[in-house]
């Protein structure tokens, strides 16, 4: 039995250690609970998240997980498309998605808003985020501060698995 243990327990030991630092610091898989970013993602649909963000950069339409800035929320996971970057001017009307005041093509949505936002002008450090399933998403149009800072992020969506299969 002490042989056993002498040659196992290291491997076990080192083998969580890695596990844990991988999960915490590089990539995580999760699963998403809710319909907000419908038809791009499904309900219970399994996600990577990679969580090396200083080693990438953020860019428009990304799917992002992060903390919202919501009361009693702020360790719930939020999967959102990142819409604006710091210093955009976000506005909806129409039905219509205007970034810097152009109109932008979103050809993920299955229908179009019904509701109007803005204009907002994005912070320093900060980013605006909206589900997929615009009109029953609780998004940034819907928040009392429509803005996530950067360091609620937690990392950018690389895969669906259950797209793969």
């Amino acid at each position: 039995m002490r042989k056993f243990l002498k040659q196992w327990v290291p491997s076990i030991a080192i083998g969580i250690i890695l596990s844990l630092f991988i999960r915490t610091y590089v990539a995580e898989a999760m699963r998403v609970p809710t319909g907000s970013m419908i038809p791009t993602i499904e309900i219970n649909d399994r996600l990577v998240v990679d969580k090396m963000l200083w080693n990438s950069s953020l860019k428009h339409g990304d799917i992002v997980v992060f903390h919202p800035p919501v009361t009693g929320e702020e360790h719930t996971r939020y999967v959102k498309r990142l819409i604006g970057l710091p210093g955009d001017t976000i506005e909806i009307k129409e039905g219509t998605l205007y970034r810097n005041h152009e109109e932008i093509a979103e050809p993920y949505l299955q229908e179009a808003m019904t509701y109007t936002f803005g204009p907002v002008t994005v912070p320093a450090d900060h980013y605006f985020f909206l589900g997929d399933n615009r009109n029953v998403s609780f998004d940034g149009h819907l928040w009392d501060t429509p803005f996530v800072g950067k360091d609620q992020l937690i990392g950018k969506v690389l895969f669906d698995v259950n797209q793969l299969f």
